[in-house]
């Protein structure tokens, strides 16, 4: 059986391999660092069960009325410690407080991105922060089912392909259970990331223990990267970050991202949640760099659940044309020279590809050359 003939059709989620009763589904590395699933035809039974949890395959989202927010933590130091305005802390509050968990992405010891749970304030502190990586969902579906069965609150946050995904897999609603996807530019390659890291802990000579995408300490949004490595804290503008460049200009991110349908504000969960981009148009006059959270609220749950925290935060309603960012009108472009930027980092030791890549145009031209060789 094929999940999927061309890889912009599988966007890595999982669901699949977790939902098989027969468990002949298992989640493989290809060559550019994302994992795709494959199927042990003697273990497959045909059930198709793979096929109705995949958020590709299924509809991305139902049309109804929602609600446009622009959302500020009244706690600074909720603010400060979030990727935008705080409101995932909030969330997460309000579910601790009914003894639930929390479900996020977050680093091992290895610093790879994987979903974890919370149960506390405390715990959610690895959860906080956007990391631009690919997480793996290994183990999450299932239990996070076992929790919603118990009769437990659960709050799922993620790309919205996972979130769909999620509830895709469970097949039925709960009300203790709440999903805030995120607005995605794109899931870039865990390998590269592994590839990455190695590479900056060879050439700073210690172990790496934590990294942030989108520091504040400029108050300028977070367009700071700051990483640890053995103790020792580093920082450079994100724009100057190498792994940074690479992911913004569009060569290490997954296939099916390039193709996505959920890049629109028709979604399934109850909540999405961004950086509230273009803020300074909108309400300049709360614009101080430290971030604010772009909230749309899609269900009658989330409408609940907002007129529960929104005590909380400052906030204002805005309309749809007020929060329409790129990755809500359409999916990030494929760039040109993606095809040759892989070939080289399946060929090259990682050194040597960030070498061509910072020598920027020099690169390019070498790209152009090896895309048309190979095409």
């Amino acid at each position: 059986m094929e999940l999927y003939t061309q890889k912009e059709e599988c966007c890595g989620c999982g669901a699949c391999a977790a939902a098989c009763p027969a468990d002949a589904i298992r989640m493989a590395w290809d060559r550019e660092g994302f994992s795709y699933p494959r199927v042990d035809e003697e273990k497959c039974i045909g059930c198709k069960r793979c096929e109705q949890v995949c958020p590709v395959k299924q509809d991305a989202g139902r049309d109804g009325e929602r609600l446009y927010l622009g959302v500020q933590a009244k706690d600074d130091s909720i603010r400060y410690a979030s990727s935008s305005g705080g409101m995932f802390p909030v969330l997460a509050e309000y579910v601790f407080e009914r003894q639930g968990v929390v479900f996020g992405a977050a680093y091992t010891k290895d610093m790879r991105v994987v979903h974890r749970e919370a149960r506390n304030m405390a715990e959610l502190e690895r959860l906080k922060r956007t990391k631009y990586v690919q997480s793996s969902l290994r183990g999450v579906y299932r239990r996070i089912e076992s929790y919603l069965k118990k009769d437990r609150w659960v709050l799922f946050i993620g790309t919205p392909c996972q979130a769909q995904a999620l509830r895709l897999y469970l097949g039925r609603a709960y009300d203790k259970f709440l999903t805030a996807d995120l607005v995605c530019y794109g899931v870039p390659s865990p390998g590269i990331w592994k590839s990455y890291v190695k590479y900056l802990e060879r050439k700073k000579r210690g172990k790496m223990t934590d990294f942030s995408f989108r520091d504040k300490r400029d108050r300028d949004n977070g367009h700071v990267c700051a990483y640890v490595i053995d103790n020792t804290e580093y920082a450079e503008k994100l724009n100057a970050n190498l792994y940074c460049r690479m992911y913004f200009s569009n060569n290490a991110i997954r296939p099916s991202c390039h193709s996505c349908k959920y890049c629109t504000p028709k979604r399934d969960s109850d909540f999405t949640v961004g950086d509230f981009w273009g803020i300074e148009k909108v309400k300049p006059e709360i614009d101080d760099g430290m971030g604010t959270s772009m909230v749309i609220v899609h269900t009658k749950r989330g409408r609940e659940v907002w007129d529960a925290v929104r005590d909380k935060v400052s906030w204002f309603e805005c309309e749809k044309e007020d929060v329409l960012q790129p990755r809500l009108t359409g999916p990030t472009l494929a760039s040109k020279s993606r095809r040759g930027f892989m070939a080289f980092y399946r060929m090259l030791p990682f050194s040597v590809l960030a070498r061509l890549f910072l020598a920027g145009s020099v690169v390019e031209g070498v790209l152009r050359r090896i895309k048309g060789c190979s095409g």
